[in-house]
């Protein structure tokens, strides 16, 4: 399993645009009337985020910077690190500040907190269903837009691996692109697609293939990828292609993806892949109930 990644520079920057996308919606140019009402401004109080159910902590920094907008004078300390692994009650930070200012950033601060622990632990669950082989759990770009960096690092916090960022850098050709390429090209295989495109990338740009049948595999493998993805193959499909590649090109590796489910991505890592890719771990996770419990 990953050692827990640091919140970086790069996890800072995507998350500010989206916090201050966040706080906007909810106080537009009115700010929180109720809280205004009902607070006087000069109150203050203190309050624990707390988790109500079972799962692993990712996102607590963004729950930081949140009150770092919206109130710098929020004394925010963190009672747990990002990768912790959390149970009903658990005391994930504790907030002492204006109470006003507690209030208006609560939503906001558990939606970023609860979304990516949830991602971290679906991520953790898939993880532990392959522990043994040789498998490694991968994402993919199934991500809600605006939020890949911060997904991923969830991914990672859950000890998951990630896939390309974006298609700016790394090579995959998928099954639209072969089409496009039969039309356009004058050899049709797979593997002239391989070739055309280490030509335009060079030796230092990974290339991945998608197949979808043993026979493509061969043809892929002509090519000389330095990654195939076996899409949608059922389990018996993928241990022939793991027999053909390792008899052909042990060298290459070999990513699973399509079908990937909880109930079906224990069996697939024992074909013997080396990587598993499933989009479920960013779009169906489902977020980790937490909230604040006010002292």
């Amino acid at each position: 399993m990953n050692s827990h990644p640091a919140y970086g520079d790069s996890e800072r920057r995507a998350a500010e645009p989206l916090i201050r996308l966040a706080l906007a919606e909810d106080l537009a140019d009115i700010g929180d009337i109720t809280t205004r009402a009902l607070i006087a401004a000069n109150q203050s109080g203190s309050v624990q985020i707390v988790a109500r159910q079972t799962g692993i902590l990712a996102g607590v920094s963004v729950a930081q910077q949140v009150f770092e907008g919206l109130d710098s004078q929020v004394q925010f300390v963190n009672c747990l690190d990002d990768g912790a692994a959390l149970g009903p009650g658990t005391v994930v930070a504790e907030l002492y500040g204006s109470l006003r200012s507690l209030l208006t950033g609560e939503r906001t601060a558990l939606n970023f907190i609860s979304h990516l622990s949830g991602v971290a632990s679906l991520t953790r669950r898939y993880v532990d269903a392959v522990a043994g082989t040789r498998a490694r759990i991968y994402d993919t770009r199934k991500t809600l837009p605006g939020w890949r960096v911060l997904e991923k690092y969830a991914v990672r916090i859950g000890g998951g691996c990630n896939h390309r960022m974006g298609l700016f850098d790394m090579v995959l050709i998928k099954d639209n692109h072969i089409a496009g390429w039969k039309v356009s090209g004058v050899d049709h295989s797979i593997a002239s697609a391989v070739r055309a495109a280490r030509d335009a990338v060079g030796p230092d740009v990974a290339i991945e293939v998608e197949v979808e049948s043993p026979a493509q595999l061969h043809d892929a493998l002509d090519g000389r990828p330095d990654l195939v993805l076996l899409d949608n193959m059922p389990t018996t499909l993928l241990r022939q292609a793991v027999a053909i590649r390792d008899a052909r090109a042990p060298q290459v590796v070999l990513e699973a993806s399509g079908g990937v489910s909880l109930a079906s991505v224990a069996d697939i890592a024992r074909a013997g892949v080396e990587r598993i890719s499933s989009g479920a771990l960013t779009h169906s996770a489902v977020a980790l109930d937490l909230a604040f419990d006010w002292k």
